[in-house]
């Protein structure tokens, strides 16, 4: 009974979640970009400055990219009504 009763409370943690969340989406792709581009930088150039360098190149691209790519509510009308779509 413990076990269902803690699987039930993830799950009504998790259907909180907003994958679809701005922010969410920006932070993440920012975190995945410096990640990366530090690890490229830092086995490109073998220094600590081109780590840095590659972790706040792919930092700010990773943060645009994520920002772009989140998908975006529809609004629209129908009979006097307004709705929305995400």
């Amino acid at each position: 009974m413990k076990k269902l009763l803690a699987v039930g409370a993830m799950a009504l943690g998790l259907a909180a979640c907003n994958p679809n969340n701005p922010t969410d989406r920006t932070v993440g792709g920012a975190l995945i970009g410096g990640g990366a581009g530090a690890l490229v930088g830092g086995l490109a150039t073998g220094t600590a400055g081109g780590a840095l360098a590659g972790a706040a190149i792919g930092g700010v691209g990773g943060a645009i990219v994520g920002n772009a790519t989140t998908p975006r509510c529809d609004y629209y009308w129908y009979r006097g009504r307004r709705y929305q779509q995400c």
